[in-house]
């Protein structure tokens, strides 16, 4: 039995890298490509029928991808995008949830209120990971992806919030506002206290105990499960939880974790995430036979089934687009009492490549499958459950394939505005270059290190370079031992540097501060080897 599963589970890791290898050829995204092979993999004769456990995916699956994002994001992007992030995040997944519950309760049969605004907190979160994958095919301003990007850490807790307090209703047939208000308020400041505060504990760990590579990477893969099962114990959101305390550890983590450790784990997470990303779409698309046995259980028309399918999925783009683009008036109302991020006049070309990536994901599948059997307490079946799993997974499909392959053509059709949130690379790179010679020549002054460097060719070298406002790219051995240890800690001055300019200039991309600091760790790492 063990075999089998191992065999099964090899099998299907081998079919998730030739769909992203066909995907690749191809050039589509490889969320569509993986979704569209496991529909076509779950039709194989043979084939084991799947009924994925929700707790597989929100457990195994959600935390590790949140915290990634959540480290991988920019804290001052986050920032100064705020309100729009937030309204995204909170208000327009409420107002889709509401909207969707009544056109659910309207046109569908048997759906009441309150399972209509469970289907909508279930399909109301978009998936950043498919946006994600499918711009890297056309380039997009740095504004667009942040708000999506920081979008996604948050919408997520918002939707399976309303998915919660919905099936309490269902279960009591009674919603108690202020019960709900208050459970509400304790998710979200529960949730992102224990992040914050587990995060804070491990920072201490990493400065009090001695770790190393293999450590730190260790404690970084378990972090977001102690964070998410603490959370979720205490009964505060496990997904807030995640994203606040990767996002604390993302804006310490150059001042407590070592280059090595740096690098060791950016290419176990790189191919961590590749693994659970490409598993879950797969998932989604070998569950399909087990949806539709649902239907035909309880005698429920595959035909009626996908036009309520299509009916959502319609809503769903127009509620977005509507968002993106009323987010653009407010924002220009807003901006003549209160101070915005960008107060200039926007034209369509952004907020129509905002409402149109709007692709729904594994989130949502397994927020569906979360969906009890029966009422709890109860020995009754739960309504219309096959009908809710089987519209949310024609929403994820129609999004993904249909949003999903339209967006590079519309990127390509529609001429995005240059909103110069940053100032152009090249500026950027002279400002970082200049600024890091300076600070290197500081640091030697500052510990009276000038004179001693004439002994060292390479040092010497490497002031005349920074002298010279160049950047040193040369590859000489640095064999004297103090030497050494004297450019590892103009380095460490130099990455202090680089994080200081981030916080103070808000115009510096910080992609691009990112992008030296890795140089910085790539050059130390080479010198501990020689």
């Amino acid at each position: 039995m063990i075999e089998h599963q191992l065999v099964l589970i090899i099998a299907l890791i081998l079919a998730i890298c030739l769909l992203i290898m066909v995907s690749q050829r191809v050039k589509v995204a490889y969320p569509i490509m993986l979704v569209l092979g496991g529909v076509a993999m779950s039709f194989i004769p043979g084939m084991p029928r799947f009924n994925i456990n929700p707790d597989l995916i929100f457990l195994v699956f959600l935390p590790p991808i949140l915290y990634d994002a959540a480290m991988n994001n920019s804290w001052k992007e986050l920032w100064r995008w705020r309100k729009v992030i937030g309204s995204f995040a909170f208000i327009v997944v409420f107002i889709t949830a509401l909207v969707v519950g009544f056109i659910a309760n309207t046109f569908i049969p048997g759906f009441s209120v309150a399972l209509g605004f469970l289907l909508g907190g279930i399909v109301s979160p978009p998936d950043a990971v498919s946006a994600a994958a499918i711009m890297k095919f056309v380039k997009v301003p740095r504004r667009i992806s942040a708000i999506l990007e920081g979008e996604s850490l948050f919408n997520d807790a918002s939707s399976l919030i309303i998915v919660k307090f919905a099936l309490i209703a269902i279960g009591t047939g009674q919603f108690v506002w202020y019960q709900a208000t208050a459970s509400f308020v304790w998710m979200v400041i529960g949730g992102a206290g224990v992040g914050v505060l587990l995060s804070y504990v491990l920072i201490k760990l990493h400065k009090w105990l001695p770790m190393d590579e293999n450590i730190d990477t260790m404690f970084t893969i378990l972090s977001p499960y102690v964070m998410y099962i603490s959370a979720e114990t205490v009964e505060a959101s496990g997904v807030l939880a995640v994203v606040s305390g990767g996002l604390y550890f993302s804006y310490r983590r150059i001042l407590i974790i070592g280059s090595s450790s740096r690098l060791r784990s950016e290419h176990v997470w790189n191919f961590l995430i590749f693994l659970l990303n490409g598993m879950a779409f797969l998932l989604i698309g070998l569950d399909l036979p087990e949806i539709m046995t649902g239907l035909q259980e309880d005698d429920v028309s595959i035909w009626m089934a996908t036009a309520y399918g299509l009916l959502i999925t319609m809503a769903l783009v127009v509620i977005r687009m509507g968002a993106a683009f009323s987010a653009v008036f407010i924002t220009r109302f807003m901006s003549k009492f209160i101070t915005v991020a960008d107060s200039r006049k926007q034209g369509y070309a952004g907020p129509l490549v905002l409402g149109w990536t709007g692709m729904r994901g594994v989130v949502s599948l397994a927020a569906a499958l979360s969906i009890p059997l029966y009422i709890p307490g109860t020995q009754i079946a739960f309504p219309e459950r096959s009908l809710v799993l089987y519209i949310t997974f024609m929403v994820i499909t129609l999004t993904l394939i249909f949003q999903g392959l339209t967006l590079p053509v519309l990127l390509k059709m529609v001429k995005l505005p240059n909103y110069e949130d940053h100032m152009p690379h090249a500026e950027t790179q002279r400002i970082i270059r200049i600024g890091m010679a300076q600070a290197s020549l500081d640091f030697l002054e500052r510990n009276n290190m000038c004179e001693d460097i004439t002994h060292s060719a390479v040092l010497n070298n490497l002031v005349n370079h920074w002298n010279e406002l160049l950047e040193s790219e040369g590859s000489a051995t640095l064999y004297d031992e103090v030497v050494r240890k004297t450019y590892r800690e103009i380095l460490e001055e130099q990455r202090l540097w680089l994080n200081k300019l981030n916080k103070e200039n808000e115009r510096v991309d910080e992609e691009l501060v990112r992008h030296f600091i890795h140089r910085i760790d790539l050059e130390e790492e080479r010198l501990l080897k020689e």
